[in-house]
């Protein structure tokens, strides 16, 4: 069985990670695996090809804030890596984020259809079947339901485009394009995102829930690493504190709380850092980003909760990696969060509700005995990268047999 995955970046972000997982975990079982990105490095141990080049990354970042074109720009770069498949000749093609500067996507569903390549396309987010924007539970627009028009966010939501709302284009080529697939699963990490595929241009494929996971080797409980008694470290993890992340959240809970409470937050850019600091809160810690799994489980291991104000999001790993340091977790109720936190682990609060989350914030930290690490850690056994992972590899196979009865395969290899 080969097995192509394609991901905008490889071993970094949490995409990156779950397609290194699944590339090892093809490796372990003795098949043939290749990891095709557009941006970054990739491990020289792992079989890959990279698309593109930094100028073409460039050209199709203008192409887009000028024309509100994402993922119909770089296609010499995509003519070149539908070559390297016909090389390859995968029995199936794994997709991940397709978007990010780095594809075209119609030469490269055309490539899919002419072929009659099996695909399983794990969804990170709505970019697929939206005119423009990757996340629009926030904004609360419906309008990808039947069709994008007039977008209102293409200047201020991702992918950003300064000059142009070419929603209304870009929905009727996506569709055009992503419709059609003879052989085609969808996956989400969340029930939350599979009921909105069923809601879309897309809800004609299969879709499966297959939950993303997480390295248990990394992240997991030390004992003696919380704050003194009587004092409370409560934690915010974001790779980016866009918008979207509610660092206003942690502002206000700043000035809510009292003394005994000091908020960390890792992420943060240059400017919020020196923006926090300028309007004097000195009681939130504010850190750049890093990308150290140790440093992470520190982090975690010592506060008495994690908090999430993630107003969209879709199963956020942040969540996963408090839950196996055996560190309780606070979420608003939004997109597929809410999936990995129960009664045992946490406490889910209405989104945007501050009132609510710092109830919250008091109840776990004034009850620690009701969150013990073991059975917080516990809950992480659900997301382990290995299951997921073998959860991949069955759907691979399965996938797969069903493409040899029907002598899919027998052509494509001819």
């Amino acid at each position: 069985m080969k097995v192509v995955l394609i991901n905008t970046v490889a071993n970094t972000g949490s995409t990156g990670k779950i397609v290194t997982a699944l590339y090892r975990k093809l490796e372990q079982e003795s098949e043939d695996a290749c990891i095709v990105y557009g941006r970054g490095k990739c491990n020289p141990s792992i079989k890959s090809y990279k698309t593109g080049s930094g100028v073409d990354f460039l050209l199709h970042v203008l192409r887009n804030f000028f024309r509100g074109e994402s993922g119909f720009g770089s296609e010499a770069a995509t003519r070149k890596l539908i070559a390297y498949l016909e090389e390859e000749k995968p029995d199936i093609i794994h997709l991940h984020n397709i978007h990010g500067f780095y594809l075209q996507c119609e030469i490269l569903f055309e490539y899919i259809k002419r072929r009659n390549i099996p695909v399983i396309w794990t969804l990170h987010d709505c970019w697929p079947f939206t005119g423009h924007c990757a996340f629009f539970d926030h904004a609360g627009c419906r309008k990808w339901e039947t069709g994008c028009e007039r977008c209102e966010r293409h200047r201020s939501a991702y992918p950003y485009a300064l000059f142009c709302d070419n929603s209304r284009e870009a929905y009727a080529r996506k569709k055009a394009a992503f419709q059609g697939v003879k052989d085609l699963t969808v996956v989400t990490p969340s029930r939350w995102l599979k009921g909105l595929v069923k809601k879309s241009f897309l809800m004609d494929y299969p879709v499966k829930v297959i939950y993303n996971g997480i390295d248990l080797k990394a992240f997991f409980p030390e004992k003696g690493r919380k704050a003194p008694s009587g004092r409370y470290l409560i934690l915010g993890v974001a790779n980016v504190w866009e918008k979207r992340k509610g660092l206003a959240y942690f502002k206000k809970l700043a000035k809510m709380l009292d003394e005994r409470y000091r908020i960390v937050l890792v992420g943060l850019n240059i400017f919020q850092r020196i923006g926090l600091k300028a309007a004097g809160y000195s009681r939130i810690t504010a850190m750049g980003r890093t990308q150290s799994a140790e440093e992470l489980r520190r982090l975690y291991g010592s506060a008495a909760v994690y908090v999430n104000t993630t107003l969209e999001d879709n199963f956020p790993t942040t969540n996963l990696e408090a839950l196996s340091c055996g560190t309780p977790v606070i979420t608003f109720r939004t997109g597929g969060s809410p999936e990995s936190v129960d009664e045992d682990c946490g406490i889910v609060v209405e989104k945007g509700n501050v009132e609510e989350l710092k109830a919250a914030v008091e109840e776990i930290c004034a009850h620690p005995e009701r969150y013990p690490a073991e059975k917080v850690a516990e809950k992480a056994q659900s997301f382990r990268k290995e299951r997921m992972a073998e959860d991949y590899i069955k759907l691979y196979r399965k996938k797969l047999l069903t493409s040899y009865r029907n002598g899919a395969s027998v052509s494509r290899h001819a």
